[in-house]
């Protein structure tokens, strides 16, 4: 397949390409200064400059040769989350320099795959499998204790700060369909943001918080795979105005982390199309 990473602007409905390859390429974060893009491909981590006029640079993360798709910038853009199974053959997150380096350790409790980074930058949410439970939690971004929010109610999944600290959307299977739902920090305050005939996966607050962005599955497809017919969907911060942005061949890759530009105007994506 052939990777087409784009943006898309809410306010003028335009979308643009800004880099395509016949590589797998995945999961693009967006700088906080809006300069690059973070991707992830073949293992490894990429930024990709946003002046179109160079190649992706390959970002050292030392030991860590196989990350998958949950990475993100800290906000002060610094920083650098993985998830990466290289040392305990599961996925584990660590934490290194935005410019590459040795990675250091974050969570003990495996598989943990990263998904969001909180607006003061001190702790990580993401999902981990316990048992056979997908479950939320958070965690110091200097490891220690983890922090879990869900217990077993179907599976949960992607989840991600709101700009304003206050909530952590994320997806769960507790009604049957995937449906997107958000909690306080602290455990409280759990409420069902979606209801209806898709599987919604990825749910990324805007970084005005005013808006989110999520990818929808047919009713039919389990977990979030490639290669399928979905669509990109744009709702309030409550679940209201929930319209379809676009659709496209994507799915697992697209959309898998924080995605907004800082102005929060635009949101990066990958498309995939045949080579």
């Amino acid at each position: 397949m052939r990777s087409s990473v784009e943006i898309f602007n809410i306010r003028t409905g335009a979308s643009r390409i800004v880099w395509q390859t016949d590589r797998l390429v995945e999961a693009p974060n967006f700088s906080p200064d809006g300069s690059y893009l973070l991707l992830n491909g073949d293992g490894l981590l990429y930024r990709l400059p946003l002046n179109g006029k160079a190649e992706p640079i390959q970002v050292d993360t030392g030991f860590a040769v196989r990350c998958n798709n949950d990475h993100g910038i800290s906000p002060d853009g610094r920083f650098i989350a993985i998830s990466d199974k290289t040392e305990h053959d599961k996925s584990c997150i660590y934490v290194l320099p935005a410019e590459g380096g040795i990675p250091r350790q974050v969570t003990t409790n495996l598989p943990s795959y990263w998904h969001g980074w909180s607006p003061d930058g001190q702790r990580f949410s993401y999902c981990g499998i316990r048992g056979d439970l997908f479950d939320i939690y958070t965690i110091s971004i200097d490891g220690g204790e983890e922090t879990r929010l869900t217990h077993g109610e179907g599976r949960n999944d992607g989840p991600d700060f709101s700009a304003d600290g206050q909530w952590i959307y994320f997806n769960s299977s507790r009604t049957g369909l995937m449906q997107i739902w958000r909690i306080h920090p602290d455990g409280t305050g759990l409420q069902q943001v979606t209801s209806d005939n898709f599987g919604n996966w990825f749910a990324h607050p805007s970084p005005k918080n005013d808006k989110v962005v999520l990818i929808s599955y047919d009713p039919d497809v389990f977990d979030h795979p490639r290669d399928l017919n979905v669509r990109l969907r744009l709702m309030d911060m409550d679940g209201g105005n929930l319209i379809t942005l676009f659709e496209l061949f994507g799915g697992q890759g697209t959309i898998n982390v924080p995605n907004w530009s800082p102005d929060g105007d635009e949101f990066a994506y990958v498309r995939y199309e045949p080579a």
